[in-house]
């Protein structure tokens, strides 16, 4: 049974400007994974708990790679507005100010510097979205009250 989202993996054309764009959004080297002979096979950034993004260096250079079906990254806020000042103030383009969307909870969307979209989400009290964590948060109180 799937439980979460562990992690999300990319490859990036420059390690540097990459861990240096992530750091800007608050996610920061946790680990890196070497290969048998020294080389970088890949990096962790810390989300938030146990999920993670990997970067994996030598990744096509911006703009040349071919149609994918990856369509977005897309990271929780708490303050959505606070978070694209922030990111505004660290010369970061918001590609798309926020708004709310179709599941009425506020988005705001930017690009990495290797092309990939990210959406930038708070989520909303009345989205589908919290209406199915609070579903399922009563499923598990009802199982654990059934086992007592």
């Amino acid at each position: 049974m799937i439980t979460d989202l562990a992690h999300t993996a990319l490859a990036v054309y420059d390690m540097d400007v990459a861990l240096a764009f992530y750091a800007k959004l608050g996610l920061t080297e946790s680990f890196r994974l070497n290969r048998p002979d020294g080389s970088l096979m890949l990096i962790y950034l810390h989300i938030s708990g146990d999920r993670f993004l990997e970067l994996f260096p030598n990744g096509p250079a911006p703009g040349t790679s071919g149609v994918q079906s990856f369509r977005h990254l897309c990271l929780q806020t708490d303050d959505l507005i606070g978070a694209v000042e922030s990111l505004r103030n660290q010369s970061i383009t918001i590609d798309r100010e926020p708004t709310i969307g179709l599941d009425h909870n506020l988005q705001a969307w930017i690009t990495d510097p290797d092309g990939n979209a990210i959406e930038l989400m708070q989520i909303s009290n009345e989205s589908p979205q919290r209406a199915t964590q609070r579903a399922a948060a009563t499923e598990v109180h009802s199982a654990m009250a059934k086992r007592r």
